[in-house]
């Protein structure tokens, strides 16, 4: 019909042109960037165009379990999409492992790899869950298997697409989930020539297409678990008797193959410590916990930039929705979020490269102690909220899965499941201030990064989030009051571990001329998102068990 309306649909535009809050971030971490500057962009280009197109692709082409060949033998083949394969060479290309590794930015390199990753995990339909595992993977061999991390770690960081290995992280096992120590049956035999056999289940084992993976069991004749690499595939090409029973069918993040596998004999070689398989996979865990809070930051700044779009777009009651001052109001909170979230995971990202060079203080390494479960909680929530208004947002379109809207939704809802739940990770931020006492230096470090502002433009928030932070907290202790409000106290650490660099950038734009939004920003979260204190943990106790009806 002539004259008939059509809404128009987003578009995006070059991701990293578009997202104000990564390029500022950038200029104040990193000021001489050099030729960097035109990788970052070059990336954001790709991410809005042929990288966005591949990830639709991927997405309607979910892997394929292939258990047997056309002669009734056993291959346990698991089929990807072109494009899921072409994603993987985008990401050695991109140096998307290999970033964090090279030597030429010092402890800077953690900051500039994940901006590459905030870049590429919106238009990458999850691959990023084997970015993550293979740089935890490798951050986990250096430090603990010097051996095989010469013949690993060149794989697993190679820019070659040829030559580039990912890495699988298989933990939980039927009756396991975030209980591995009870929950983890796998066994370990060692042979007469001292070489190790694996046995047992595994019950969700992501990328398993990967060429290696890390897994933990109990060594026979041994207490506690041990942690286990192993290779897929023999020299000869055979299955290193694993068995695949079948791919899981998930919510979300659909192209990512995530199987149910056994293994029955799996050759396998000890890494760190025996029976230390828990404290030997923790560098791996530091770094998939700061990956998943940034793809969480990626999720959510490319949400903004396609509701922006639309909101100019979208003509309502005869005007663009950018007019309507609710709408503004609405996408001016996420922004908020977006804003924090990601100022807290780079500065995880700058912690954790300061660490990793050798040249963090005693101070900065409690901080990440205690700011590695805190940036994952908080992101992962903020993702799926804002996912979840963002939705909202396109009105009835972002409901309908042909606009390729709703996957953003599906794909966060796991960001608050991997790699520990709120609650897991609430009371492993309870552990680290009561048994690492990591909660005093990372309180005097802030506060020292905090009154270097007070008599700047940023004076007034500064001295708030002061005040918030002097405020008493009920610390943790071993009763199940203190447990009922560990997730509260979590939650308010991480608020306010999200004002210090918030309140920095915010004083750093100010001064360079880059305008008040982040000021604003931080403003908002200062007054508006740190929960109070002084509530009594006994009554909250009380209430959870009416309220709960447990």
């Amino acid at each position: 019909m002539d004259g008939a309306f059509f809404q128009d649909p987003p578009r995006l535009a070059n991701t990293f042109d578009a997202d104000a809050v990564l390029r500022e971030t950038l200029a104040r971490l990193i000021p001489e960037p050099g030729a960097l500057a035109g990788v970052w962009r070059a990336l954001g280009d790709a991410a809005a165009g042929p990288l966005a197109a591949l990830a639709r692709e991927a997405e309607s082409s979910p892997p394929r379990h292939v258990p047997f060949d056309a002669w009734g033998r056993r291959v346990d083949a698991i089929e990807v999409s072109p494009a899921w394969t072409a994603l993987q060479h985008e990401a050695a290309r991109w140096g998307l492992a290999a970033a964090a590794y090279e030597p030429e930015l010092g402890p800077l390199a953690r900051v500039h790899h994940f901006a590459l990753l905030h870049l590429f995990g919106p238009s990458s339909a999850i691959w990023t869950c084997y970015l993550a595992m293979t740089d935890g993977a490798a951050r986990t061999l250096i430090e603990h298997a010097p051996e095989l991390a010469r013949h690993a770690v060149p794989h697993l960081t190679s820019r070659d697409p040829a030559t580039f290995w990912t890495s699988g992280q298989w933990m939980t096992e039927r009756g396991g989930g975030s209980d591995v120590g009870g929950g983890t049956h796998t066994v370990a035999r060692r042979e007469d020539d001292g070489s190790w056999r694996l046995f047992g289940t595994k019950w969700f084992t992501s990328a398993i297409t990967s060429e290696m993976a890390l897994t933990l069991a109990r060594a026979e004749g041994e207490t506690g678990l041990s942690l286990f690499y192993l290779e897929q595939r023999l020299a000869d090409g055979s299955r290193n008797g694993i068995t695949i029973h079948r791919l899981k069918d998930k919510l979300g993040t659909r192209a990512l193959p995530t199987a149910e596998l056994t293994m029955d004999g799996t050759r396998a070689v000890r890494v760190g410590e025996p029976g230390r398989g828990v404290k030997s996979i923790t560098p791996l865990l530091n770094v998939t916990r700061l990956h998943n809070a940034i793809s969480a930051c990626g999720m959510m700044a490319r949400l903004l930039q396609l509701l922006r779009d639309y909101a100019r777009r979208r003509i309502v009651f005869g005007a663009p929705l950018a007019a309507a001052p609710l709408h503004r109001e609405t996408l001016a909170a996420l922004q908020v979020e977006y804003e924090a979230a990601f100022a807290l995971t780079l500065d995880g990202a700058r912690l954790l490269g300061r660490r990793e060079h050798g040249v963090a203080s005693d101070a900065e390494r409690a901080a990440l102690r205690l700011l590695t479960p805190l940036v994952k909680l908080l992101t992962a929530k903020q993702a799926v909220a804002l996912a979840s208004e963002a939705l909202e947002g396109f009105g009835g379109a972002g409901y309908v899965e042909d606009t390729g809207l709703p996957v953003y939704l599906r794909d966060a809802q796991v960001l608050p499941i991997w790699e520990g739940t709120t609650n897991v990770l609430s009371l492993d931020v309870r552990r680290a201030v009561a048994r690492d006492g990591v909660l005093e230096p990372w309180i005097a470090l802030s506060r020292s990064r905090l009154e270097a502002l007070v008599r700047g433009p940023l004076g007034r928030i500064a001295s708030e989030a002061l005040g918030h932070l002097a405020a008493p907290m009920a610390l943790p202790t071993d009763d199940p009051a203190s447990e009922a409000g560990a997730r509260r106290f979590a939650l308010r650490l991480a608020a306010l571990a999200a004002a210090v660099p918030l309140c920095e950038q915010a004083a750093w734009s100010l001064d360079q001329g880059h305008g008040e939004r982040s000021a604003l920003a931080a403003a908002r979260w200062v007054r508006e998102r740190i929960p109070p204190t002084g509530e009594s943990s006994e009554q909250r106790l009380r209430e959870s068990v009416v309220l709960s009806g447990l």
